[in-house]
């Protein structure tokens, strides 16, 4: 592999998502761009494709193979770039399954029957070699890993990048158990940073998640939550250092990357922080230092979120925490949100699993975070609010454990407080995680009906009146993109970490940027329409939706239309109305 012939390597981003880390689209996440880092300082002459599963759906099974509606392959040449790759590197794992709206991740059983026949030496990279998660309240079975095992000539362990310079420069010597320092991944980082210029969503919708930390510092300090991970990989917790996270954020932003995540860490309150057992000592200064420095080198950034928080910092540290709190909203953008992971109510459950924080710690997170950043923002959107993840399923779990949690989550909806969304997930078992020596006490299956229960009860009860209070009809969403397209609606989001999905009652065109003005509520999204809306065009059926109107109006705008100005339509409307359809229309 040393030689100097030109060397062709095709990376296929099957797409992860995992505890501490989301690179599904728009999201590029870390693997693919170390990976391109690596190959690129290992193999300077090297020719590096980057191809998603997406693309090897729709080149080799065509439009039927591609699992969403969004019908936009990067590259309909793949087969051609994988019969001449001398290394085809798979990128996936799926450890905290969820719902996608424009990419569907893969798995080795799928991206298997695609890259089989390629001569290629194959490498497996990223989370999958613990396995992939079909859907929650499952063990991940010896299947997939066999399989794993048959197709690629080597399955790394370890840092993916740190096993391919090896592999690239003294092949004998690549140790796929090897782990690499944030002092040799600056160069992979910086390097592989070029690799979004052939990522589908870029230059304008793509969303970079940029590693903070890794490692979980509870878990360094008295042993992580039973069924996480991020402990089984790495043993102890590492902060990036600051100026090589601003250093691949102005590399990218000069690149015309505009949308950043500072991810990839089990808690943003943590980076920097003191170890002290359970709780960390927060460190203010560093994540100033951090955030005011992105800013210097991407000053016209148009996204600037974070991912998760342990809420006992905030609860214990709250003068520290609201410090770093001021800090995000000042530098960062609006729309943020920190994920807490209480997982469950239940005292007893959450110490046989041995979770971060108890339910006063994380209420009183809550109500410290809804001080600070429950303000509307440009975009229209909180400035920072915090996300509750709950996790049914765990060992000791009773009936009585479901009405805790939900009574918890109805406490912070009676007390008039702000969540930004409550993600309701079941366990998942992975070999090597504290809960695979449990897994004889989950009771998933036991409990099938009590989750289903509860799941209902939460989103009928609080989700929705939450959301409705969050952005309650009327609120304008700034720079909506249009993603999806089906069955009669287009989907699209705000860029950013857990977006609200928005449903337009309409077809418009994708791929472009839309305000849209809030008029009704689901359980998890909502209802907008685009923008000034043109009262002389709009269809009947849109302006249905439009709040106080009524049919009698419609049918009278109807009737009068085309409106000469304004000002005509507006004579159409009460008075207490005609401000605000001032804002949202167009003649």
């Amino acid at each position: 592999m040393a030689d100097s012939s030109m060397m062709i390597v095709a990376i296929i981003d099957g797409y992860t998502d995992e505890p501490a880390g989301l690179g599904v689209p728009p999201y590029l996440g870390i693997y693919p761009r170390y990976a391109y880092g690596a190959i690129k300082k290992a193999r300077k002459d090297a020719r590096v494709f980057y191809l998603t599963i997406d693309d090897l759906r729709f080149t080799f099974e065509g439009e039927q193979g591609i699992k969403t509606k969004n019908k936009t392959p990067n590259v309909a040449k793949a087969g051609k770039i994988l019969e001449k790759a001398d290394v085809i590197v798979y990128i996936g794992g799926l450890h905290t399954p969820g719902k996608y709206l424009s990419a569907v991740p893969s798995q080795v059983e799928e991206v298997a029957k695609f890259i089989k026949p390629f001569r290629g030496v194959k490498i497996l990279g990223g989370p999958a070699f613990m396995g992939s998660a079909h859907e929650g309240g499952t063990r991940i079975s010896s299947r997939e890993l066999m399989l794993a095992q048959n197709v690629f000539d080597h399955i790394v362990y370890g840092d993916l990048e740190a096993f391919l310079y090896d592999f690239l420069t003294n092949p004998k010597d690549a140790n796929p158990f090897r782990f690499r320092s944030y002092s040799e991944l600056r160069d992979y980082a910086l390097l592989g940073a070029e690799v979004v210029k052939q990522f589908p969503d870029y230059p304008e919708f793509v969303i970079v998640e940029i590693e903070s930390q890794r490692g979980c510092p509870k878990a360094a300090g008295i042993g992580g939550c039973s069924f996480c991970t991020e402990p089984v990989r790495y043993k102890t917790i590492e902060d990036r250092p600051i100026e090589d996270i601003v250093k691949e954020v102005e590399i990218l932003y000069n690149l015309g990357v505009k949308h950043f995540r500072i991810g990839r860490q089990s808690c943003i309150f943590s980076y920097m922080a003191k170890p002290d057992s359970r709780v960390p000592i927060p460190n203010p200064e560093a994540i100033e230092k951090l955030f005011k420095g992105i800013r210097a080198v991407a000053p016209k950034i148009k996204t600037l979120h974070v991912d998760n928080a342990n809420p006992a910092i905030i609860a214990n540290y709250p003068k520290e925490s609201i410090r770093i709190a001021k800090a995000l909203i000042e530098y960062g953008t609006p729309g943020n949100v920190v994920a807490f992971g209480l997982e469950t109510a239940d005292p007893k459950v959450a110490r046989l699993n041995n979770l971060n924080s108890t339910p006063e710690e994380t209420y009183e997170a809550v109500k410290i975070l809804n001080k600070v950043g429950a303000k509307r923002g440009y975009n229209g959107m909180p400035l920072l609010l915090p996300g509750i993840n709950i996790l049914f399923g765990l060992p000791g779990e009773t009936k009585k454990t479901y009405e805790l949690t939900y009574e918890f989550l109805k406490k912070i909806l009676d007390d008039g407080l702000l969540i930004r969304r409550i993600n309701i997930r079941q366990v998942v078992v992975f070999p090597g995680t504290p809960l695979w020596n449990m897994r004889e006490k989950i009771k998933t299956e036991k409990h099938k009906k009590l989750i289903h229960h509860y799941k209902y009860k939460i989103r009928h009860e609080i989700d929705y009146p939450m959301l409705k209070r969050l952005v309650p009809v009327g609120t304008i969403l700034g720079e909506v993109r249009a993603e999806v397209f089906d069955n009669g609606l287009t989907y699209g989001r705000q860029i950013g970490s857990y977006p609200l999905i928005v449903g337009i009652p309409k077809e418009i065109e994708l791929n472009k940027l839309y305000d849209v003005v809030i008029v009704g509520h689901g359980f998890r999204s909502i209802t907008g329409i685009p923008i000034p809306i043109n009262v002389n065009r709009e269809s009947s059926k849109v302006l249905g939706y439009l709040p106080g109107l009524g049919k009698k109006k419609i049918i009278k705008i109807l009737a009068q239309r085309p409106f000469e100005n304004k000002e005509k339509f507006l004579k159409l409307l009460d008075p207490r109305e005609r401000e605000f359809y001032k804002k949202i229309t167009k003649i």
